[in-house]
């Protein structure tokens, strides 16, 4: 299987210096996990978990952009009720999909996005999901994100997907100092021990939902706090 590599790494990315990242980070991850075990995890990882389908894994990932969590979980849930398999699903009409994944946000581009990927992955990869990270992107509507998730959740293939949480907690913790999450994941690479690389996304989610929240979040409750650079914040609970 090939590999998922990002952009070259750039020294200013890490200010603490790569050896001082992965000591915060070996500390910071054992501490989320703690702190939001017990928590539910995101929609997507739990469609892997009981379909190990690579196929189910890219479809769900398409419709959760910025989506609530509950909302990816019952649209996918429709959709794949109706039709579970790429061609199954390039068959239906657009309009039909959109129906089925609604109200999932941009619901009609996804679903024009996700029956083109489908007849792509039907009618010129034999129905099989492609395992690297070169010919995801090639598909329609997949980026570097949603093919991180496949490659991780659906063929547990190492790899660190960055979404929005990930992007902003590594800011804000100070490991890293990046502009966007393709700076973030190169980061990461360089400074976060391979074991952790899958399992980031989830913790990072679940904490970033629950605690280290986008505004005002609970830094009086968090419990990696004395690693923290509080990067960006400007008010705090």
């Amino acid at each position: 299987m090939a590999g998922s590599a990002a952009p070259d790494l750039k020294d200013e990315w890490l200010p603490l210096g790569r050896r001082r990242a992965t000591a915060v980070l070996r500390r910071v991850v054992p501490a989320v996990r703690a702190a939001v075990a017990g928590a539910r995890n995101p929609s997507v990882t739990e469609i892997a978990g009981r379909t190990r389908s690579p196929f189910r894994v890219l479809v769900s990932t398409v419709i959760s952009a910025r989506t609530k969590d509950e909302v990816t979980g019952r649209a996918s849930e429709r959709l794949f009720a109706r039709a579970s398999t790429p061609r199954k699903i390039a068959a239906l009409s657009e309009r039909a999909i959109a129906e089925l994944i609604y109200p999932a946000g941009f619901y009609r581009t996804k679903a024009r996005a996700i029956r083109a990927l489908s007849r792509a992955i039907d009618a010129e990869l034999g129905g099989r999901v492609p395992d690297t990270m070169e010919g995801l992107l090639a598909l329609p509507g997949v980026g570097r994100k949603t093919a991180n998730l496949v490659l991780t959740l659906g063929f547990g293939a190492p790899g660190i997907c960055v979404d929005t949480h990930v992007h902003r907690i590594s800011n804000r913790l100070g490991v890293v100092r990046t502009t966007n999450p393709a700076g973030t994941e190169s980061a990461l690479r360089a400074a976060l021990p391979r074991g952790h690389w899958i399992e980031i996304n989830d913790l990072f989610v679940m904490f970033g939902q629950t605690i280290c929240v986008p505004v005002s979040p609970r830094c009086s409750a968090c419990p990696v706090s004395r690693f923290c650079r509080r990067a960006g914040v400007k008010r705090s609970r």
